[in-house]
């Protein structure tokens, strides 16, 4: 099977470096290297974790009325993005479900780099063709370029010895810069819940760059497994997971990614795919919504776990679970009726026919720490 798997531009490095390798989206990719899972969730917030995320899709789109083409897929403010800035956006379908999750740079005024998710890289790609393809023009960088994170205090550190502008940049911050002479798009952004950058290189000269970060001493790789463990931590979705066609942003908890100016009440209000649905949601409430959740026993609650109540009754299912090192507790996010929403609402999810208490928390489970300037 494993013949059949895309291999990003840093797999051979990932082989030399003793990574496990499993199939994810697609990929051949890095799980977990020797240091583990654990001491490389741990690393990565006491020092700077390097990750290979290539398998992420890249966008370049290009002209006049491409923002405002955008906007009309995205319930988030395009056509006011500043030159130099990034927004965390979503993709909606009719209904009001979640198609994918993205990034949006605006990178001149008449050009944005978008950042999607890999499973579901092909098929964004042709739902921008197919709705805003005559409006703007939309180059694939799927095949030409890879994509690096840096997460962790001392990232700031690492990536200003090779570009020292890259210091001031803020979180959301995006900007073109030369590291090793290598022309890259870096933001100052993440997956982690820490302040650290991302940087999409081009193909040919990743390996370098990440051969180049890894040989400071305050870098280590990091695979999959703790990427997945530090942004549960961060209380941070993941798609096809924590959200999907099935739930919407309102549902998921992601109000605050929708823009006032495109809320009810906005200036731009609606036009974008299932704005009648996620604005009465946003005005009515809705029947059920992602919470975090604290298991009060060592038992990791994984995803797809039924919650029940007191009485036994089923009001709700785990989407996200396991064990959070520096929280040093099972945690999870899970849909809970609204009745259950509320922080401190006791619920029990079933695992293997035994039911383990939980309290209905807030997230971040651990503290973000964004730079903010």
């Amino acid at each position: 099977m494993t013949d059949t798997l895309h291999k990003t531009p840093l797999f051979d490095l990932h082989v030399e470096l003793g990574a496990k390798m499993v199939p994810f989206a697609g990929f051949n990719m890095p799980v977990q290297y020797p240091l583990g899972v654990l001491k490389e969730h741990l690393h990565t917030r006491a020092a700077a974790g390097l990750f290979d995320v290539s398998h992420m899709g890249q966008l370049i789109l290009r002209g006049a009325d491409a923002a405002a083409a955008l906007e009309t897929l995205v319930p988030v403010d395009i056509i006011d993005l500043p030159v130099g800035l990034q927004r965390y956006a979503m993709f909606t379908n009719e209904q009001g479900g979640i198609l994918d999750d993205l990034m949006v740079a605006r990178l001149a005024d008449d050009v944005l780099f978008v950042v999607v998710n890999a499973a579901c890289k092909d098929q964004d790609l042709a739902h921008l063709q197919s709705h805003i393809g005559s409006r703007c023009s939309i180059e694939s960088l799927f095949d030409s370029r890879a994509l690096l994170a840096l997460q962790g205090p001392k990232a700031v550190d690492v990536l200003a010895r090779l570009a020292p502008s890259v210091a001031s940049m803020t979180f959301m911050q995006f900007a073109e810069v030369e590291l090793l002479g290598i022309p890259c798009y870096v933001s100052r952004s993440g997956y982690t819940g820490e302040d650290g950058y991302e940087i999409s290189v081009p193909n040919a000269q990743a390996e370098a760059l990440a051969r180049r970060l890894l040989a400071e001493s305050e870098v280590e790789a990091i695979g999959l497994g703790a990427r997945d463990s530090l942004r549960l931590e961060a209380g941070l979705c993941l798609y096809g997971h924590d959200m999907s066609v099935d739930t919407t942003p309102i549902e998921a908890s992601l109000l605050w990614a929708i823009s006032k100016n495109r809320r009810a009440d906005g200036a731009r209000a609606g036009n974008f795919p299932g704005a009648a649905t996620i604005l009465a949601q946003h005005a009515n409430g809705v029947s059920r919504k992602r919470v975090g959740l604290l298991p009060q026993e060592r038992t990791p609650v994984r995803e797809g776990c039924e919650i029940v109540d007191a009485d036994g009754n089923v009001i709700g299912q785990v989407c996200s679970g396991g064990f959070g090192p520096t929280l040093g507790a099972p945690l999870a996010m899970g849909y809970v009726t609204s009745a259950f929403v509320p922080v401190g609402s006791a619920v029990w999810a079933v695992v293997r026919g035994k039911r383990v208490a939980m309290t209905v928390a807030k997230t971040p489970f651990v503290e973000q720490r964004y730079y903010r300037g």
